[in-house]
């Protein structure tokens, strides 16, 4: 991203939060120092919850002297835009996936890299330890401070007609992917038609035959409605990517070293209270598909002959010893 397009971007965004009732500014209210916290995801969603958690728990930590106010559903702009404004000290913490770093921090490709992680387990332990520690520190030479990882979830694909058993069966078939070059180099290495669409227009893609599938973790098949239009599931969990919980620089400068100390405390106690939420979300959502009147079949394949397919992708985007490193740290980490 360049200062320019920066520039212009800060001036429209700026308005934007005034008439919001915002201050780029540091804010104060009686009740104590305000924390603007953002996600696009609803109130409800699992990282919404773990957003909520570090705002209690930093105001018991600090004896009322920080309160957070948690902006949902997207109020300050999608990813890109809210992501940018925090680096500008617009916002004060945010929950983004790792897909808008991917471009200007090259360490957060790394765990975007299908099949880097062998189940969730071993993600949440790499995430948790050495290795996400080097992806957080590498986020500060970027205007930010990592504080912590979120889960997103095991992505699989979905189609309508042909079940995805082995790699040969994405032949022909279109795919809908985010708009990233990793994800279209994936779908393409395993033989696969990538088509990049935005989210918010799969369903009707679906039901018009624009494309014959998808692939998202199943909270997300479920509560789209893909699944009702779109019934074969493949539990390929070819990507784990996890999401990332941000300070920007700007707030976190302006903090003490014990108020630091207990943001990133707050950060870390709210995980395992937003993967309980995930974790239950998940069961829900397997149960809601498999008790629905649309019937959904979930096919569980062997994975290795669609890793072998994918092996030439981390040769491309592990493309500096920095990157290997982290990726050879996070193969090392034991489960």
């Amino acid at each position: 991203m360049s200062n320019a397009s920066f520039s212009r971007r800060r001036l429209l965004q700026t308005g934007a939060l005034a008439g919001a009732g915002l201050s780029l500014a540091g804010c104060e209210a009686k009740s104590g120092k305000v924390i603007r916290s953002h996600d696009v995801q609803p109130s409800d969603y699992p990282t919404v919850i773990g957003l909520k958690a570090i705002g209690d728990r930093l105001s018991e930590l600090t004896d009322g002297r920080f309160r957070t106010d948690v902006y949902s559903g997207g109020q300050l702009g999608s990813e890109k835009d809210s992501l940018e404004i925090t680096i500008f000290g617009g916002i004060d913490i945010n929950r983004v996936s790792l897909s808008p770093l991917n471009s200007f921090a090259a360490q957060t490709r790394v765990p975007s890299l299908p099949f880097m992680f062998r189940s969730i387990g071993h993600m949440r332990e790499a995430m948790d330890g050495a290795p996400g520690q080097m992806i957080l520190d590498s986020l500060e030479s970027h205007g930010l401070i990592g504080l912590c990882f979120y889960d997103s979830g095991a992505r699989s694909f979905y189609t309508t007609e042909r079940m995805v058993k082995e790699p040969d069966d994405l032949i022909g078939q279109k795919i809908r992917v985010q708009n990233s070059d990793l994800f279209v180099s994936m779908v393409e290495a395993l033989g696969g038609d990538a088509t990049p669409m935005a989210f918010g227009e799969v369903y009707q893609g679906l039901v018009q035959g624009v494309i014959d599938g998808a692939e998202n973790n199943i909270p997300s098949y479920e509560n789209t409605g893909h699944w009702e239009v779109a019934g074969n599931y493949s539990l390929t969990r070819h990507v784990l990517a996890p999401e990332v919980v941000v300070m920007s620089l700007k707030t976190w400068k302006g903090l003490s070293a014990q108020d630091r100390d207990f943001v990133i405390q707050a950060a870390r106690e709210s995980v395992p209270v937003m993967r309980a939420s995930w974790d239950a979300r998940v069961e829900r959502s397997l149960e809601i598909i498999s008790t629905g009147p649309k019937k959904v079949e979930i096919f569980e394949p062997d994975t290795a002959p669609f890793q072998q397919k994918v092996l030439p992708l981390w040769e491309k985007y592990l493309d500096s010893p920095e990157l290997q490193d982290v990726a050879d740290a996070i193969q090392a980490v034991k489960v």
